[in-house]
């Protein structure tokens, strides 16, 4: 006898618990053990006491949403409300006296000093789809159910409006939302020498062998949206090896490469050619940028595999890595970028379900398939 056991559609290890309270609710008659994103389901092993509330930095449009969200938390919600130290820097949120009441109830952080992973039950973003990657950024394992309110400029990630705040966000707290669980990326750049190389990150993790000059410096990122590896400033094609499970399956040539997500697949990667994928799709995405061969398409790749990038042999010149936009770094000869799915993905909060959600983004932020349409043909109109 034969026992298919269940397994996630994201990743080698499901996680079902998001920070010290949420859960997601599965299914229990599903076919074929393959999850329907329409049944995924946030519930809470305990009512939710903490919130995190990040805010688009200098935006001030952004100011009357957010004093009034955390009135709303604080006062009628009775919830724990944490806003980053430099959110509250604001002169207009200093100068405001009436305010200043609400703030001092405010559990306070720094991003690059405090770990508040394990005091937040759910996150709220204020402003566009940055406000969720960098939500992201701030946990290196599991994260919280994310709650994103549309207030900034393209929104595919961000499906609430503010109009109706309050609702909203009672229904979330009440456990009544559907989740969309988008996959993230854990990344491992390992730089062969800790001499002549640009500063890594503060988090970075140095292992050495009692040689210093043969020390090698590792550093590991979360990435929602995509690695992205290019030429930087040189006027020379990128030349990156690309390596699936230990073999190399091709050389890049070009102005670089993006591995995305299947929630990065409308970012960078749709702008270079890419196929959009659901991000309930256990997958990896590689598009090669501007290459220099007419028959590079961009591929997907099983969700468990790992990748490893490095310089070419003869490559010209050095790359360059971001992380979803940041932490941009060197890339020199016999520095490797590793990637594989993490285990710990991000549950963001559906307005509706994942499948309504993400087409009524494609048809709003990026007007797929809009066309004026064909008139109807009578059968007076045939005869011609």
């Amino acid at each position: 006898k034969i026992i298919v056991m269940p397994q996630s559609l994201h990743g080698p290890s499901p996680v079902t618990k998001f920070g010290p309270k949420a859960c997601m609710l599965q299914n229990p008659h599903t076919v074929m053990h393959i999850q329907d994103p329409a049944s995924q389901r946030l519930t809470w092993n305990k009512q939710p006491k903490s919130v995190l509330v990040i805010k688009k930095i200098r935006d001030a449009s952004l100011l009357q949403p957010f004093k009034e969200l955390c009135v709303f938390l604080t006062e009628m919600k009775d919830l724990i409300v944490y806003v980053e130290k430099k959110v509250l820097e604001d002169p207009a949120i200093l100068d405001d006296e009436n305010f200043g009441t609400i703030t001092k109830k405010f559990c306070t952080f720094r991003d690059d000093l405090d770990d508040i992973s394990n005091r937040i039950d759910f996150i709220i973003c204020l402003g566009g789809d940055g406000t969720l990657l960098y939500a992201s950024s701030l946990f290196q394992e599991s994260v919280p159910p994310v709650m994103a309110f549309h207030l900034g400029s393209l929104g595919f990630l961000t499906p609430f409006k503010f109009d109706t705040y309050q609702s909203q966000v009672t229904q979330i707290i009440d456990g009544n939302a559907a989740i969309v669980l988008r996959s993230r990326l854990k990344v491992r750049v390992l730089k062969e020498s800790c001499e002549k190389k640009a500063r890594v990150d503060e988090k970075c993790i140095v292992l050495t062998n009692g040689d210093t000059e043969s020390s090698r410096k590792a550093a590991e990122y979360q990435v929602l949206n995509e690695v992205v590896v290019d030429r930087g400033p040189s006027s020379y094609l990128s030349n990156v090896d690309l390596f699936l499970d230990g073999h190399l399956i091709t050389t890049v040539q070009g102005d670089g490469v993006i591995v995305s997500t299947p929630t990065g697949s409308t970012a960078y990667a749709v702008a270079a050619g890419a196929s959009m994928i659901h991000p309930n799709v256990p997958a990896i995405m590689i598009t090669p940028i501007c290459p220099h061969s007419l028959s590079f398409r961009p591929i997907v790749v099983p969700a468990g595999v790992e990748l490893k990038i490095m310089l070419s042999r003869d490559a010209r010149n050095t790359a360059w890595v971001s992380f979803d936009g940041r932490k941009r770094q060197e890339i020199c000869h016999g520095d490797s970028i590793t990637i594989t799915t993490s285990c710990f993905p991000v549950p963001s909060i559906c307005f509706r379900d994942p499948v309504n959600d993400w087409f009524e983004s494609l048809a709003q932020c990026l007007h797929w398939n809009v066309r004026k349409k064909q008139n109807h043909i009578s059968s007076e109109d045939e005869e011609f």
